[in-house]
């Protein structure tokens, strides 16, 4: 198996043990899940922000630990300062994240992305309960037919979908109920990563849904040459937070940005 095969068949574990703790019903009982969600799409498709999406990441299976000691709270704070939006990683096993991220991270007025492996309509309601505005669907780990209605799920219960690409077989993992298309760089059964791969797929690309380029952006010149290229999202998260103070290299990068634009 490679790696994605290896969470996927993790986190149908893990989802399978959690829904013998706490029900689906249980879980809309949390004040959180009835909160109005907080629109990435509209920031995005909006121009006037620094189009960054903005992630909290501990470790990945490429990298492995990339920062241990970094507080949600202090990095999400200066994220908020001028990012579309927060991503916050709540896989454990493999990416050192969890849910109390995420709902530490909520005291941002910003949208908050629940970056997962999500197979299971549970994992939704969960998002929900946790703070989450948007979920991501990866079309590398399911069909067509479940995309449509995992998507069709988060809808109905507010949140936004953010459907994750990585080539040209995926473009028809897209449906009505996806409201962002983010093009992942990074091939994640051998994590290859070219920003090329975003290049090459954004002219096939809905232009009603706006387009996020995702993993392997470290500099300004990388999104300025992505941006001419048509995308409005750009997720970052392991060039931040490999430094010792991930809020003031964000604060940083997007004062370059600026300046660039």
């Amino acid at each position: 198996m490679n790696i994605l095969d290896t969470i996927v068949a993790r986190k149908k574990e893990e989802v399978a043990a959690r829904k013998q703790v706490t029900t689906a019903e249980q879980l809309k009982a949390i004040p959180a899940y009835q909160r109005n969600c907080i629109s990435l799409k509209e920031r995005l498709a909006s121009g006037k922000t620094s189009g960054i999406i903005a992630e909290f990441k501990r470790q990945s299976p490429s990298k492995g630990v990339i920062n241990n000691q970094a507080d949600v709270v202090d990095v999400t704070n200066a994220y908020a300062q001028a990012a579309a939006g927060i991503s916050v990683l709540t896989d454990a096993d493999f990416f050192g994240g969890s849910a109390v991220d995420l709902m530490r991270a909520r005291v941002q007025q910003v949208p908050i992305l629940r970056k997962d492996f999500m197979i299971d309509t549970y994992q939704i309601d969960e998002a929900k309960a946790m703070g989450a505005d948007v979920i991501l669907l990866i079309a590398a780990c399911l069909s067509i037919n479940e995309v449509g209605e995992m998507a069709a799920y988060a809808k109905s219960v507010g949140l936004e979908v953010l459907l994750e690409i990585h080539d040209d077989t995926e473009l028809q993992h897209i449906c009505g109920d996806v409201d962002m298309i983010g093009v992942n760089n990074r091939n994640l059964k051998t994590f290859e990563v070219s920003l090329g791969t975003s290049l090459n797929l954004i002219q096939q690309l809905p232009k009603d849904k706006p387009a996020v380029a995702e993993s392997g952006i470290s500099s300004v010149e990388n999104i300025r040459l992505l941006e001419k290229a048509g995308f409005k999202g750009f997720l970052i998260g392991e060039n931040f937070m490999k430094t010792s103070e991930p809020g003031m290299a964000f604060l940083e990068f997007v004062e370059a940005l600026q300046f660039a634009r």
